[in-house]
């Protein structure tokens, strides 16, 4: 979705504050301006219209402007976040025009001075870093495209973590690269948007679609924009980026100037990923598996929900990413395992880490709020406890064992925590633990966050501030003695704190030497008032001391801060290693609790599982106190050691889409480096996967749910490779019977002689169980059931061989159909099955007929008609003759 614009009213007449408004509006067209007003945000003209009704709140009237009324609507600041999160979620972009100095500031200037106001930020869903605008748990990425010349690439920020990311590729990937980032906005060159194909691309992508003047991606723009945003002279460090993975990398530069009003992020060097380097999935097949997500959108009911066992919100994403594309290197994949190993084979020291992590808090998107100055004291609360969890962390792995040394994963992990590893960090890490206070407010401007004993002046200031009557009288009692005079110290809105006598006592204190010391301010009927040099001070400094002991507590923040951004790499690469022992212990508390096993993942074109189990639906069935029944399966796309291709029947409810499921979702645990739910399983490394299963339309796009499906398996068909995994569910149940067993027909061929690739197509059509005795590498899969007493009964179990019969009718009676409906059902069935001769000799069908040595050839041979056509000798025949014969080509068309 593309976020609403705002028209702009004419500024000409307006009031001095309303001329900051339209100034605002004007460098931000296309954002609801949020303009400060003392302790609100308030909204006018249009931006106010739409806001309120996004909002439900009540839109009122402010003054004129052009002869009307000026349309109005506000938030207070402190509420200001809950409702950007709604607006943002509603396709907005909000602009912030701050108040940048405090009225009485604006008032030196003049009683008819306007405070002074400025946008600080525009919030866009691919900008957020606040935590309640945020899921902890998952990623928020602002996503980049350019094509250029033919390549294409896309680059990535996840700027409340700082993480960078770029990917060359080819324009037919872009689809599954985007699936794979599920970015909250997308920047893509409004040139782009002419081409259909990849405007459908970005349509699909999900999130907003933000178009963007193409010339921000020019390659010399863009590597200007990317040196000033890292303050770098060349871009050489990062490697050999090609045109348009700075293109992209320049888009998203120019999107965070804008944005973050020249605040500078603090964002990791641009990690380079290739198309080699990650299993190519899909949109449509990320959807059907429920990867990250089930089709309601929940965490629930998903692959990740299902296996998410991490302590940590920066685990929990990491783990995500991880799962979202799964690796093609066998040898980086054993990395990942060998950790999982480790700790499972270490269950109390993976308890000591899981109970460690616990408290560790969210470094990375605290340290990004404290670069782009959103950041408080809290942020630097999580900072000290990550830290100083990471230190204890890196002491319970202090004493490894000699001869069984942690894998590199973890070392690698361990040696980013090591309290050591970065003096600036540690020497950061001691500021904080020894000057950060214990309870500590959201803002800096709150105060109260500093530890005593950090700075002595400030300490000072407090105690003034709080003690202020102790300290008074203290000096009250001074004076007293000094001058033999009893007296008091009293305070007024006049005159501040002054010393009072009666009139008879207060004699002394006017005659020498004490009328030195005590200086005559009043006097009153009964009284006479005094002030001393040391009291006008003191006076001034009570008055000053809560201003004072704010101010430096609000610049010893700052000073904080300024330290953490200076040591970010270092704090960042301790929140990824972190985040690393976390996905690693988490996967084996879950591997343990499931009986999980270690996959051997390798070069070759096999995929052998035994006993293997929906992770997913296996959880779902344990709850319900169930038993699952695991499962075999054996693929070899070289056809050595068993079928390229297995067509797997069996009725409806019998679990041939589980089934199906459950060994693609093997493929993409295997592959993101987590043990699988199943006693063994091998695999060679799976390119691209693709799932086709369950029906769907795409109503927006102008796609019938045939079309849809057949759309999807046209991809699959001109994209699988011999190293792909391929399972496909009832292809060609959308149309005509015949018309459905021709396209399946084809497509298994396809998938078998062309593709070569390691498929599962399951199918109701049982006429292509012959497809075993035809082709080289197909071998036949059944889901069993059994008749008992006239009910059905569903083994779940696969074997070899075709299934016998689809058992609809057994199915509907299950699902509650009428027993009349059924009953007359099996009747129909029944005749059908007596009378009904084979839709065509499919026996007699060519093998592979699209790859004859003439393809223009009929696929099945002349029919009977055509022979007949072709003996006749129409310009020879009699009117009679010719009527016979359409008579005769009639009967043979019956």
């Amino acid at each position: 979705m593309n976020a609403p614009t705002s028209a702009i009213p004419d500024p000409t007449g307006a009031t001095p504050v309303m001329a900051q408004f339209f100034e605002a509006k004007a460098r931000q067209p296309d954002a609801l301006v949020f303009f400060r007003m003392g302790d609100f945000y308030e909204l006018f003209f249009e931006d106010a219209e739409k806001a309120a009704a996004a909002l439900s709140i009540t839109l009122t009237a402010r003054g004129n402007h052009g002869g009307a009324p000026i349309p109005m609507c506000g938030v207070p600041v402190h509420a200001a976040e809950a409702y950007l999160a709604k607006l943002v979620r509603s396709g907005f972009k909000v602009a912030l025009c701050e108040q940048m100095e405090d009225p009485a500031e604006a008032k030196k200037r003049g009683s008819k001075s306007v405070v002074r106001r400025d946008v600080v930020r525009v919030v866009t869903p691919g900008t957020l870093t606040e935590d309640g605008l945020l899921d902890a748990r998952g990623a928020n990425r602002l996503a980049a495209v350019a094509v250029r010349a033919g390549a294409a690439a896309v680059a990535s920020v996840e700027l409340s973590t700082g993480e960078v990311e770029c990917m060359a590729l080819s324009r037919d990937s872009l689809a599954s690269a985007l699936a794979a980032l599920g970015p909250s906005e997308t920047l893509v060159p409004d040139r782009l948007f002419a081409d259909e194909t990849l405007a459908s691309t970005f349509k699909s992508a999900g999130g907003l679609i933000q178009p963007m003047p193409s010339a921000l991606s020019e390659p010399s723009a863009s590597e200007a924009r990317l040196k000033r945003l890292y303050g770098v002279e060349t871009l050489d460090g990062f490697g050999e980026l090609t045109g348009a993975e700075i293109s992209a990398l320049g888009l998203i530069a120019a999107h965070l100037e804008t944005t973050q009003a020249g605040r500078l992020p603090a964002l990791t060097a641009p990690r380079r990923a290739g198309e080699a380097d990650v299993m190519a999935i899909d949109p449509a097949t990320r959807s059907s598996l429920e990867i990250e997500k089930s089709t309601s959108g929940s965490r629930d009911g998903s692959l990740l929900g299902a296996i998410d066992r991490t302590i940590t919100a920066p685990g929990a994403r990491l783990l995500a990413s991880r799962l979202a594309r799964p690796l093609l290197d066998p040898a980086a994949i054993d990395a990942r395992l060998d950790a999982i190993q480790w700790f499972c084979e270490r269950r109390p020291l993976r308890a000591k880490l899981r109970d460690q992590l616990r408290g560790m808090g969210d470094m990375a998107r605290a340290l990004s709020r404290l670069a782009l100055g959103r950041g408080g004291p809290r942020d630097l609360g999580s900072l000290k406890a990550g830290l100083a969890g990471g230190e204890t962390i890196f002491g319970l792995f202090a004493a490894p064992e000699p001869l069984d040394p942690a894998p590199a994963e973890i070392a690698g992990a361990l040696a980013a925590l090591h309290p050591s590893a970065d003096l600036d960090l540690a020497e950061f890490r001691r500021m904080l633990a020894d000057g950060l206070g214990e309870d500590l407010p959201a803002q800096a401007r709150d105060g109260g966050f500093v530890a005593a004993g950090v700075r002595a002046e400030l300490d000072q200031a407090r105690a003034l501030r709080d003690d202020s009557r102790k300290v008074i009288l203290q000096l009250e009692a001074k004076l007293a003695a000094e001058s033999g005079v009893a007296l008091k110290i009293r305070h007024n809105a006049v005159l501040g704190y002054f010393v009072e006598a009666t009139a008879k006592a207060a004699e002394p204190l006017m005659s020498a030497p004490l009328n030195t010391t005590f200086i005559h301010r009043q006097t009153l009927a009964n009284q006479v008032r005094f002030t001393t040099v040391e009291l006008a001070e003191l006076d001034a400094r009570i008055a000053q001391a809560a201003e004072r002991a704010l101010a430096m507590e609000v610049a010893t923040f700052e000073a904080w801060r300024e330290a953490a951004i200076r040591v970010a790499p270092a704090i960042q690469a301790a929140a990824e290693g972190a985040a690393r022992l976390d996905v690693a212990a988490g996967l084996a508390e879950w591997a343990e609790d499931v009986g999980a096993a270690r996959p051997v993942v390798d070069r070759s074109t096999v995929f052998e599982a035994q006993a293997a189990r929906h992770p997913v639906v296996e959880a779902a069935v344990k709850r319900a106190g169930d038993p699952y029944t695991p499962n075999d399966c054996a693929l070899d796309g070289a056809g050595a050691a068993a079928a390229r291709l297995s067509i797997v029947t069996g009725p409806n409810m019998a679990g041939k889409s589980t089934f199906l499921r459950q060994n693609a979702l093997l493929a993409v645990l295997a592959q993101a480096g987590c043990y699988v739910p199943a006693k063994a399983l091998r695999i060679g490394v799976v390119d691209r996967l693709f799932s086709r299963v369950g029906a769907g339309d795409d109503l927006a796009r102008g796609r019938s749910t045939f079309m849809a499906e057949m759309v999807e398996t046209a991809a699959i068909l001109t994209q699988a490779t011999p190293r792909s995994l391929v399972i496909l569910d009832e292809i060609g149940r959308g149309t005509a019977t015949y018309d459905g067993l021709a396209i399946a027909w084809a497509c298994a061929e396809a998938l078998h002689e062309t593709n070569r690739c390691r498929g599962l197509f399951a199918t109701h059509y049982h006429e292509l169980a012959v497809l075993e005795d035809r082709l080289a590498h197909v071998s036949n899969l059944s889901l069993k059931a059994k008749e008992w007493n006239g009910d059905l009964i569903f083994l779940h179990e696969a074997g070899p061989g075709p299934a016998d019969r689809s058992y609809g009718v057994q199915v509907a009676k299950l699902a509650g159909v009428p027993p009349a409906v059924v009953v007359r059902a099996r009747e129909v069935l029944d005749r059908l099955e007596r009378e009904a001769g084979a839709p065509a000799h499919l026996e007699d069908l060519p093998l592979f007929a699209a790859h004859a040595a003439e393809p223009e050839a009929p696929a099945f041979g002349p029919s009977e008609v055509e022979a007949q056509l072709k003996t006749l000798d129409l310009d020879g025949m009699s009117p009679r003759e010719a009527m016979a014969a359409l008579y005769r080509l009639k009967e043979l068309m019956r």
